[in-house]
């Protein structure tokens, strides 16, 4: 009997720790929630104060607050940290905001989220601006990125697509509305195709027109061709199809004038310079126009190629310039989009006000995507590892970044998904004659599962 109780007691904590252990490793939502969680918190609210004074991010106190400790204490008066709200617990970390002492600024608490990681014992901080005076704090207590899970609630919308992680835990949404054009690098086998896989499955299941120029002879975007309005899968079928979307751009643009021609006591509500002002039975649906490996566009070997080149980067570069107010958008998707792909090639990618660079072959390429909107971007991005396809550093014109993971999606369930949502297309009469032949039997509505999105693992 001494023996078993000797074992309980001995093995009994062993085992604790090891299946900790191991769950930490397997099951990190699990561990945290259990375990993680309780911890962190108690070292949060046991350390706060002298965290805070360690990474200098308190102030010394005001001359009233000094007189009023000294007269009812008799203490010694100690510098003040940030006033800190309630600790929310999340499923994946904590949540807190702070009120920041009258000198400091959200870059102070930026500055020290390394420090405050190790301190409180969680995998990231990062600091979000909710008003002056007040930042968030959202400590994240594993890596998120290692196994995705999306959000159960994320902000979406129509042309707002949640497609990856970010590493906060918080959805990554693609809103075409506020950012119109977008570029997304990678090398092959960095899960660019993944990326465009999850972008083109939550525009298929809305009212969008979705047209593609793959011409990679169409491997890319193929599979998708039931929910296609128009597909190029060559540079000579493209030359075609550019023309055709300027000239519906510049139809767009002619009823957005008709409709500025109204009465001159018309009410402000009535008067538009974008197709969103119309009124929803004259507003046209959008266009949303994937290109996949941009560089096929630019790469000539005659002179003739020459020619018929200029000519589409010049309608390329107009559809960026001029398709927002228009309701066209564009998703410009290569290896390496530099200068050295001939002229018009800079001006084009001026016009993406959207960057997503997953891992590329070298520096250079990475400088193309986020040099010029987040030079401290590119290190992050010259640091994904090959082992985990997906994972991205995505960044906007305003100079914010954070690295992203996209959701695995298999091939067949994005086809599926495209099948099913294939009556959603809208006619747009100068496509017709570059949508895709798709087989009849291609068009039934099977009863397809609904999609699972499973994590890309390591």
């Amino acid at each position: 009997m001494s023996d078993l109780l000797t074992l309980m007691e001995v093995g009994g904590p062993l085992a604790a720790i090891g299946g900790a252990a191991y769950a930490r490793h397997a099951h990190p939502a699990a561990y945290w929630s259990t375990v993680g969680l309780p911890l962190s918190v108690a070292r949060l609210l046991a350390s706060y104060s002298s965290t805070m004074e360690a990474c200098g991010l308190t102030v010394e106190p005001s001359r009233w607050r000094a007189l009023a400790i000294r007269a009812t204490t008799r203490r010694e008066v100690r510098p003040v940290p940030p006033r800190r709200g309630l600790v929310r617990p999340t499923s994946t970390g904590l949540c807190m905001r702070l009120r920041l002492a009258p000198g400091q600024e959200p870059a102070d608490v930026a500055a020290s989220t390394e420090r405050l990681r190790h301190a409180w014992g969680v995998h990231a901080v990062h600091v979000r601006d909710i008003k002056p005076g007040v930042v968030e704090l959202r400590l994240v207590g594993y890596d998120v990125l290692r196994k995705v899970r999306m959000p159960r609630k994320t902000d979406a919308d129509f042309l707002k697509i949640p497609v990856a992680l970010r590493e906060d835990a918080t959805a990554c949404v693609r809103d075409y509305r506020v950012v119109p054009h977008q570029l997304v690098l990678g090398a092959t086998l960095s899960g660019k195709s993944m990326f465009l896989r999850n972008l083109f499955t939550g525009l298929a299941r809305q009212s969008v027109v979705l047209v593609g120029i793959d011409c990679k002879r169409g491997v890319e975007l193929a599979p998708f061709a039931a929910r296609l309005s128009a597909l190029a899968t060559d540079p000579a079928q493209a030359a075609e199809l550019l023309p055709a979307l300027v000239q519906e751009m510049e139809d767009r643009y002619d009823l957005i004038k008709a409709r500025q021609g109204i009465a001159p006591g018309a009410s402000d509500e009535e008067i538009t310079s974008d197709i969103w002002g119309l009124p929803e039975g004259m507003r046209p649906a959008p266009i949303v126009l994937f290109i996949d490996e941009v560089a096929e566009l630019f790469l000539v070997a005659t002179r003739k190629d020459e020619e018929r080149r200029d000519e589409m980067v010049t309608h390329l570069i107009r559809l960026a310039q001029l398709g927002r107010a228009a309701g066209i958008y564009l998703e410009v998707c290569g290896q390496r989009f530099g200068a050295e792909l001939g002229k018009g090639a800079t001006m084009l990618r001026a016009q993406l006000t959207g960057r997503v660079c997953h891992r590329v072959n070298d520096e250079a390429s990475a400088k193309m995507a986020l040099g010029d909107i987040a030079p401290e971007a590119v290190e992050a991005a010259c640091a994904i590892a090959p082992e985990r396809p997906g994972l991205a550093v995505v960044g906007d014109t305003s100079g914010g970044w954070s690295r992203i993971r996209t959701p695995y999606l298999s091939l067949a369930e994005a086809a599926a998904i495209c099948r099913e949502t294939a009556d959603l297309a809208p006619d747009v009469h100068r496509l017709v004659p570059f949508r895709p032949d798709v087989p009849t039997a291609a068009l039934q509505r099977l009863p397809t599962p609904a999609p699972l999105h499973r994590p890309v693992t390591e």
